[in-house]
């Protein structure tokens, strides 16, 4: 995904960054699991989607939005609105292949919407908070990374 502004620099961005490109990988396999008319798969990425989105939106909902919602309180409640409409549809498959037949229907339009929410975030948000957060705002979103942990493994040092 993007590079240019520096903004992966900062190691809550890197790994919120992270976390997309895995999500992105998800949902490639997700379009190909449809493809083959794999039910069965479909819901156990969405499962696997649902266990990295889990602690990447406890950092933005809880850290990074609010730090950035005085200055831009439409555009992070939209952002917020998305989420609940993307883990509606995810958590359908929490417990197995969802019985409704148009589930498969539905999240791959829910994960064509995550998408362009992840270029939101990488080419909107990310960026903006370089220019916005105060050293305390990103030792505020730091924590909330700290006690939400992650799904992905750190990379090698």
């Amino acid at each position: 995904m993007c590079e240019y502004c520096g903004c992966q620099s900062v190691a809550t961005i890197d790994e919120l960054t992270r976390e997309h490109d895995e999500v992105v990988t998800l949902v490639s396999h997700v379009r190909d699991a449809r493809r083959d008319g794999d039910l069965t798969g479909m819901a156990e990425l969405a499962r696997r989607i649902t266990t990295v989105l889990v602690p990447h939106t406890q950092v933005e909902e809880h850290g990074l939005f609010p730090a950035m919602a005085q200055e831009f309180p439409d555009h992070i409640a939209t952002l917020e609105a998305e989420h609940r409409r993307i883990e509606a549809v995810l958590a359908e498959a929490a417990h197995g292949i969802p019985a409704d037949p148009a589930w498969p229907d539905r999240l791959l339009e829910v994960l064509a919407l995550l998408r362009d929410h992840i270029l939101k975030e990488q080419d909107g948000v990310f960026p903006a908070s370089l220019a916005t957060l105060s050293t305390e705002q990103w030792e505020a979103v730091e924590a909330v990374r700290a006690e939400a942990g992650s799904a992905l493994s750190r990379p090698a040092a």
